[in-house]
Parts: structure tokens; C-alpha cells; sequence
């Protein structure tokens, strides 16, 4: 099983009793705005969802983590790495995302989530890309991608929803440059 530690957080694999508080994320219109066509999930959908994660990591090695705020135990969303299959044209892509409920939002929660996702993704599963699929006008999600490395590649419309789609990337090379400084600048 797949954990990893953060100074606040606790990524993991998935269990039964993640179901509701992830359900409560799901069916938070703010936070699904941004989220495919914005219609929000119910218990019943985010059960779905859970099972199709586990079963990426399953398939690929790496998948969606749940994120645990350490302090409470409270989970706090998803962060990780997945195929995204509902955009072809940018096969054999790996995503980076995160969804955090909105009382994880503004603390820097999602930056330090993905941030391990991405180590997790070029360290040990060796990944050449990553790319980071963000709706226009998801400024939150674009600064957590800056924050990140990742730089905008190209934009494109969802098939599914008909809204603007902007790709960001981040290669090995500049993440190994990224990650460096980052660790220097949090070393010293």
C-alpha cells in the first residue's frame, strides 16, 4: 500500500469510510464548478468513483490519493496522478490533480498535495510528463499549477462539456530543476 507523508497531510490508498466525507466534496456545487460539466456527484456516484480509482491503481501503478489532513484525521479530497481517457488527443498523458473540499481551500493544502503527488510520479514511478487539465477561469487550480512548475502547453474544448480546457505541462528536466531548488529552499 502507497502512503506518503507531508508536513500536513497524509496521502493514502482509499477506504470504506471515505465514501461520505468525499461525497460531501462531490456535491458542493463551488467545488465541482470547475469539475467536468459542474454537476455535482452523490454518495452513490462517489462510490463509483472511489471503486474506478482504485482499480487505476490497480491497472497503472499510481492513481488518485486520498488526502488526510494529519492534525484531524479529516479527509480533505484527492490529489494524484491518472490516464485521462475522457481527453484522447492527449494519450498517453499522466494528469496531475487535486479536489479538496472547500474548508481545505486557501491554506496552500492543494500546492503540498500535488507537489508529493508529482515526486511520487517522477521519483518512483519514473514518468517522463505530466500534464495538469484546468478549466478556464479556475484561477485557484492555474496558481496551484504555477506554484508547481507546470507551465501552459496548449488549450483545448472538452468533448464531454464543450468548455475551454487549458493544458499545462511539466517534464522530467524541468521538474528535476524545480524539485532541486525546492528542496535547497526548504533545506536551508
Amino acid at each position: 500500500m502507497t502512503t506518503i507523508e507531508t508536513a500536513r497531510l497524509i496521502l493514502r490508498r482509499w477506504r470504506e469510510d471515505d465514501v461520505a466525507p468525499m461525497a460531501a466534496v462531490n456535491a458542493d456545487p463551488e467545488v465541482m464548478r470547475f469539475i467536468r460539466d459542474g454537476a455535482t456527484r452523490d454518495e452513490e456516484r462517489t462510490r463509483a468513483d472511489i471503486g474506478a480509482w482504485e482499480r487505476h491503481w490497480e491497472t497503472h501503478g499510481f492513481g488518485l490519493f486520498a488526502v488526510e489532513v494529519r492534525a484531524t484525521g479529516e479527509l480533505a479530497g484527492f490529489t494524484g496522478l491518472a490516464v485521462p481517457e475522457y481527453l484522447p488527443e492527449l494519450l498517453p498523458a499522466v494528469e496531475v490533480g487535486w479536489r479538496l473540499g472547500r474548508r481545505a481551500w486557501g491554506r496552500g493544502l492543494a500546492t503540498e498535495a500535488a507537489r508529493a503527488a508529482l515526486r511520487f510520479g517522477f521519483r518512483d514511478r519514473g514518468l517522463a510528463e505530466v500534464v495538469s487539465v484546468i478549466q478556464l477561469g479556475n484561477t485557484a487550480s492555474e496558481r496551484v499549477a504555477a506554484k508547481l512548475g507546470l507551465r501552459l502547453h496548449r488549450t483545448l474544448t472538452s468533448p464531454g462539456s464543450g468548455r475551454t480546457l487549458r493544458i499545462h505541462s511539466l517534464d522530467r528536466a524541468a521538474y528535476d530543476a524545480t524539485d532541486t531548488a525546492t528542496t535547497a529552499d526548504t533545506a536551508g
